[in-house]
């Protein structure tokens, strides 16, 4: 499977500019032979939390999601996007993915929500990472700070994902998220984990770009730098790397809810 991954900047609450971004990109990754487009955290309305709690029309999200899956259907290629989500908990951030043809198959909330902006406007999700087939493939979703935690990572390796899909937007001087963490990740649970980042601002937030696909030995496949641009990387078997480190097929994971067990007595006594 071939997966392209976009970098680009949004502009905060032009909708229409930012389709035409990822309009474009999906055109162009189905003239190279991609199967998946990725893109990042909320670009269609832009990275902005206050802002689109303040401003953004939320009757606009079902007519968003149409457009975009007709992207989808356009291009014959699959699209994972991430949107805001308007629940009767309060908003969410969101990650879809609809196939080629424009079908929805997955939708995932956010669960870790990262800094005082994002916590002020959002809640959490609860669930565990998306996870489902396509062509042949298991892929999984998950949102931005979510791939920092083991666990959530993990779990999915569980579920049998063989490829994470990360929406994101980081900020600069986290670079090495991208350029350490995310390959680290890849490697410990044994996956392809694709992390598709903004670049430029977004209301004074500068986003570090540095999106990166990171194989399942934990090199890396392709990596952006800051500016806008289009990645793409081959995906193909991964037993060798699943045998060589085996560390899901050795991992305990019954031990380690026995010492979570034990701890959580311990501190109630």
């Amino acid at each position: 499977m071939r997966i392209a991954v976009m970098q680009a900047q949004a502009e905060v609450l032009d909708i229409q500019s930012n389709i035409e971004v990822i309009q474009r990109a999906a055109r162009q990754a189905a003239s190279e032979g991609a199967e998946i487009l990725l893109t990042p955290e909320l670009f269609a309305v832009g990275y902005a939390p206050y802002a689109l709690r303040e401003s953004l029309d939320a009757t606009q999200i079902p007519d968003v999601h149409r457009r975009l899956s007709e992207i989808a259907s356009e291009h014959v290629i699959a699209l994972a996007y991430s949107l805001p989500e308007v629940t009767d908990s309060g908003w969410l951030i969101t990650s879809t993915f609809v196939d080629h043809k424009g079908t929805e198959l997955a939708h995932y909330q956010k669960v870790q929500l990262v800094g005082s902006e994002e916590q002020a406007v959002f809640v959490p999700g609860v669930n565990p990472p998306a996870s489902f087939e396509y062509k042949e493939m298991m892929l999984g979703m998950v949102i931005c700070f979510d791939v920092e935690f083991p666990e959530i990572v993990r779990e999915a390796a569980r579920r049998s994902v063989e490829l994470l899909l990360v929406p994101t937007a980081m900020g600069r001087g986290y670079e090495r998220v991208c350029t350490h963490l995310v390959p680290t990740r890849a490697m410990e649970s044994q996956l392809f984990i694709a992390y598709s980042n903004h670049s430029g601002s977004q209301a004074g937030f500068e986003l570090a770009g540095t999106s990166v696909i990171a194989g399942p030995d934990g090199s890396v496949l392709a990596q952006a730098g800051h500016e806008p641009e289009v990645l793409y990387a081959d995906l193909g078997p991964y037993e060798r790397a699943k045998t060589e480190v085996p560390y899901l097929s050795e991992a305990r994971p019954e031990l380690y809810a026995q010492w979570a067990a034990e701890r959580t007595n311990a501190l109630e006594d």
